[in-house]
């Protein structure tokens, strides 16, 4: 209830802050906390860029777009919704990924290099509903392929003891983690699927690393990742679960994908197809402009950047790392924000 009050008081210790630091530009992820930073940038005239990685963006971010001289955006559609006039493609920062091996993360692992390697995350919220999941499903999916899941940190002694209930020459085949911090980028490159939620980052790095991916939308927090889940899925690099009917069952129809060569080198290639390699230098270069008061690059000129268009080196796989294959045969080859000053 004193939130609101909180927040009304935010806006003149934001505008004493700011004015004492001056500085030459703010970047920001949005979120109801930015609004008296944004407010008072404005009175203070300090440039603003303003990231969004949902297709829908929230009301907070939808009510101080208008503050930001440039909007940068995970989805085309997310300009339309904003309604600002300088608004750009970059697709979402991720960590570095050019530099990653596969059969290094694999051994990183403790994972051999032929088996075929499933990657199950839920997030930081409601993993309950995948730890579930892969308890009623373990057994099935032994039988097929190597299990990576996270787990998370109270999960952790239920799937350990699912672990131990399974036959022992299939027990090394399932490897439950409280978290992956940073492991992911090894888990990533290791992987062959992925289940997991639809936050733009995790859909950002199954694409980096040409990863099919079955999404969960996490069904809360407005159904932002119900959007995110189906405009990536309209490039063909993902299929889309309901919450709901997300079970043992379901889980073990969407590893089949790994049965099915054309469809997963398909939706492999569709990934790879949706990447932005470089969106962090897109972000970083309208940052820059803002700062140095100079001209904003065209929009054009962002989109390539960000897919790497633009003497930018997008990430690919190590030389020494095997060529895609068949899932059928070896295992698939190919693996696939805050405000701040």
């Amino acid at each position: 209830m004193l939130d609101p009050l909180r927040l009304a008081a935010s806006f003149p210790q934001a505008l004493w802050r700011l004015a004492r630091l001056r500085p030459d530009a703010i970047f920001t992820s949005g979120g109801y906390v930015a609004i008296p930073v944004l407010v008072a940038a404005r009175a203070l005239r300090i440039p603003v860029v303003l990231w969004e990685g949902n297709v829908v963006p929230g009301r907070s971010t939808r009510a101080t777009a208008g503050l930001a001289d440039a909007v940068a955006v995970s989805f085309e559609a997310t300009c339309a919704a904003l309604g600002v006039e300088r608004c750009y493609l970059t697709g979402t920062p991720i960590r570095d990924t050019r530099a990653v091996d596969r059969e290094a993360a694999r051994e990183r692992l403790g994972i051999p290099a032929a088996p075929r390697l499933l990657l199950v995350f839920g997030g930081s919220q409601a993993v309950r509903r995948f730890n579930t999941a892969v308890a009623g499903a373990l057994g099935r999916l032994v039988e097929r392929c190597w299990v990576l899941h996270v787990t998370g940190e109270t999960g952790l002694p239920e799937m350990v003891a699912a672990r131990d209930g399974l036959p022992p020459e299939r027990r090394d085949r399932y490897r439950p983690i409280p978290f992956l911090a940073d492991e992911m980028t090894a888990a990533l490159a290791a992987a062959d699927l992925v289940v997991g939620r639809a936050g733009s980052s995790t859909l950002a790095e199954a694409a980096a690393f040409g990863l099919p991916l079955v999404c969960v939308p996490y069904p809360h927090a407005a159904g932002h990742q119900r959007a995110n889940a189906e405009a990536y899925a309209a490039t063909g690099a993902a299929r889309v679960i309901d919450d709901a009917d997300f079970d043992a069952d379901a889980l073990v129809a969407a590893a089949r994908l790994l049965d099915d060569p054309a469809a997963h080198l398909a939706m492999s290639a569709a990934a790879r197809g949706a990447t932005k390699p470089a969106a962090a230098d897109a972000v970083a270069r309208l940052v820059l402009a803002a700062a140095t008061r100079t001209a904003y690059p065209p929009p054009e000129a962002i989109t390539r950047l960000a897919a790497g268009l633009d003497g930018v080196v997008p990430p690919q796989r190590s030389a020494g790392a095997p060529a895609p294959v068949a899932p059928g045969t070896s295992g698939t080859g190919d693996p696939g924000a805050g405000t701040s000053a």
